[in-house]
């Protein structure tokens, strides 16, 4: 028979624990450039890494957590580690990091350990990182536990705290003219929590950059646009592409 605590556990009552972890992570949070490389011209940047969780078709447990170190400025890929992981944790919309973020940092630690020369200088996240509804992301999540400069760069617009996927949102996206044309996300306490950038040359869709941790906004908007050959950075291209690569040779370790 469970105890009374153990049948305490609910859904809600993780998510208040987990609620009080974010405030508590979000104050730790750095949204100033605190790199290993000049912000403006990126002189000293050697390495970018990207990480992804990609999972098995029709399964929402069996997945595959990716990160490939890409060499800078020539985006060329250097580096690439997967491993077959089982998600049981449940998805509950604004705590991806509590699902996912642990996964992230295995992987972290493994080069870490195996090949330190490679750790990367700057981290993107497929995931928000400050446009979130506590302050913290997954990638301010990653960031901070990791003590890594990270960058959120999420396909979808995250609707909190005011900024909504509205007619007036459409407009903006519509007035978006070219490469590195942006608007900024406004909260309503006023504050820019990320920004709407367009990238790739053909790309008509914005993705939305926020700060993770140890970068400023302005720089993370800079080094997305020049990371971006299509409309996804290439880091998170290039990690969602591996790891959707080793699910399909490995199906069988998924069974």
């Amino acid at each position: 028979m469970a105890s009374a605590a153990e049948g305490d556990i609910t859904p809600q009552t993780i998510k208040e624990k987990w609620s009080r972890e974010q405030i508590a992570l979000e104050k730790r949070i750095v949204v100033e450039d605190d790199l290993s490389f000049d912000p403006i011209t990126f002189e000293g940047l050697k390495y970018i890494g990207g990480a992804d969780i990609s999972f098995v078709r029709d399964d929402s447990v069996n997945a595959c957590a990716a990160l490939v170190i890409l060499s800078y400025p020539d985006l060329e890929l250097v580096h690439c580690s997967c491993s077959m992981i089982k998600l049981t944790l449940p998805y509950i919309p604004g705590y991806l990091a509590f699902r996912e973020g642990p996964f992230i940092k295995n992987e972290i630690d493994l080069l870490r350990k195996e090949k330190p020369g490679l750790m990367p200088q700057m981290l993107f996240l497929d995931g928000n990182g400050l446009l979130h509804s506590r302050g913290a992301g997954l990638a301010c999540h990653v960031g901070v536990e990791n003590d890594m400069p990270c960058i959120g760069v999420a396909k979808k617009l995250f609707c909190t705290k005011g900024i909504e996927k509205n007619e007036d949102h459409r407009r903006r996206i519509e007035s978006l003219e070219g490469e590195g044309d942006s608007f900024p996300l406004v909260g309503t306490t006023g504050t820019v929590l990320g920004k709407a950038v367009l990238t790739g040359k053909e790309s008509t869709n914005p993705v939305y950059v926020s700060v993770g941790h140890r970068v400023s906004l302005d720089t993370a908007v800079r080094l997305v646009l020049k990371c971006s050959r299509y409309r996804v950075p290439e880091p998170i291209r290039w990690a969602d592409i591996k790891s959707r690569e080793y699910i399909r040779e490995n199906l069988e370790l998924f069974s």
